[in-house]
């Protein structure tokens, strides 16, 4: 909960800690966080996890964020950097960043830079 909670932001909206269940919320980002029992089980879980995968979460400002990592002495996976993305007629800017979550997700946190016409 450290990293979610603590480094990102998030806060806790309701958890089940018997099940090992949280629900997380920020902004109106939702996560829903379990530590892998039940029926939600897809197949063996083996480390690291998320492969393939990254969640984008929009912030209002990435500097907090990228503090209370850096405070934490966090890694990122990929450093902040302005990225602009075809989005139909025109293109849409965000500063973005990645970071992995202890259980080997990504976690992509972006910040709106606005449209732009395609260069």
């Amino acid at each position: 909960m450290r990293f979610w909670c603590d480094l990102l932001g998030f806060k806790i909206a309701y958890d089940r800690p018997a099940e090992g269940f949280a629900y997380l919320i920020r902004g109106g980002a939702q996560i829903m966080l379990c530590q892998g029992i039940g029926r939600w089980m897809t197949g063996a879980l083996e480390r690291p996890r998320g492969r393939g995968v990254n969640f984008q979460i929009m912030v209002d400002r990435l500097d907090p964020v990228l503090a209370e990592l850096a405070s934490a002495q966090w890694p990122l996976f990929e450093e902040p950097r302005d990225a602009w993305y075809r989005t139909g007629p025109v293109e849409g800017g965000q500063r973005e960043f990645l970071v992995q979550d202890p259980d080997g997700y990504l976690v992509r946190l972006a910040e709106n830079l606005g449209e732009r016409q395609p260069e």
